[in-house]
């Protein structure tokens, strides 16, 4: 009859402790948990819309900005403005509509887009003067790059031009010549044309400023969702917590949607949606960048609707 060892079930808590004492002093390397690992970072920011919704969104704000663009080119003589101001503003509803499809697919809420604020008295005066601030200070960073822009222009033109007319020399001819040449630059024969029609749309009476009121109204809100809100979000997102690049991103968009205000214009919106997103990064919400993109597209018409009845273009 073969010999059997018996077993002592207690046995095995004499010799556990000795396997473990055995293996912490060889150091082996930890034993890993089961299971998926989380990521090194969990709370970087992430995409709030399916990729191809946001190319379908960027595609269509710059198609649409090119067809106003040559719209606007085609003008001659009176529009029905009021007519107009309803496209523009059936255009914005139609870009917030898809914004909104765009965050139901990813279950966000529109109302996380806008940032923290409360409707106290005291908050929304806060935020009242703080956009009053910002867009005195961002007219003056604008008019700055504008002089700048205008002086490279002038300098590269100038430097086409012959430096002496033919049969005539001296200090007074040439100062002569220059000054024509700068009476001629600062006519901008282009902008001063980009002005004209841009009047056109300026509003003119009673009914047509109560609508580009109500217009500026809904392009301040729906925009700076759009744009400082949905697409700078998105593509810090796509930049995995990317501030800069979100921030530049969504400005080149914004900038690109104006085409109708010409390259020159193109790019001071550019900066312009810039220090949109730095406001709104700065305050933790959109409501002041509301006030003042609001505001400002309001003061615009109504100074060009100002220069028109006045003569001035």
């Amino acid at each position: 009859m073969p010999h059997q060892k018996n077993v002592n079930p207690a046995g095995n808590h004499t010799v556990l402790p000795r396997i473990l004492s055995k293996r912490n002093h060889l150091q082996l390397p930890p034993i890993e948990p089961l299971g998926n690992p989380e990521p090194e970072n969990s709370s970087a920011p992430v995409a709030i819309a399916p990729a191809w919704h946001t190319i379908v969104l960027v595609v269509a704000i710059i198609v649409l900005s090119i067809h106003n663009a040559g719209r606007l080119s085609a003008i001659h003589g009176s529009i029905d403005r009021l007519a107009s101001y309803g496209f523009s503003a059936a255009m914005e509803v139609v870009m917030l509509a898809w914004v909104v499809l765009g965050l139901r697919l990813k279950r966000i809420p529109l109302r996380s887009l806008l940032g923290s604020f409360s409707f106290d008295a005291r908050s929304i005066a806060s935020d009242l003067g703080v956009a009053l601030i910002f867009w005195f200070c961002s007219l003056m960073v604008l008019g700055t790059l504008g002089i700048a822009w205008s002086s490279v222009e002038a300098a590269l033109v100038h430097r086409q031009t012959p430096a002496h007319v033919a049969g005539q020399s001296g200090q007074t001819g040439n100062a002569g010549q220059t000054g024509k040449a700068e009476k001629a630059l600062a006519r901008d024969p282009e902008q001063i044309e980009r002005l004209r029609a841009l009047s056109q749309l300026a509003p003119a009476n009673g009914r047509e400023i109560a609508a580009w009121t109500l217009l500026c109204l809904l392009v301040g809100f729906i925009e700076e969702i759009v744009f400082r809100g949905y697409l700078q979000r998105q593509f810090i997102g796509w930049a995995r917590g990317g501030v800069v690049t979100g921030v530049l991103a969504s400005a080149v968009v914004f900038g690109s949607a104006h085409a109708y205000q010409g390259v020159r214009g193109m790019v001071l919106l550019t900066v312009f949606g810039a220090l949109f997103s730095m406001l709104a990064l700065h305050r933790g919400s959109l409501r002041a960048g509301i006030f003042a993109h609001a505001w400002h597209d309001l003061i615009a018409g109504l100074a060009l609707a100002l220069l028109k009845s006045n003569h001035v273009i």
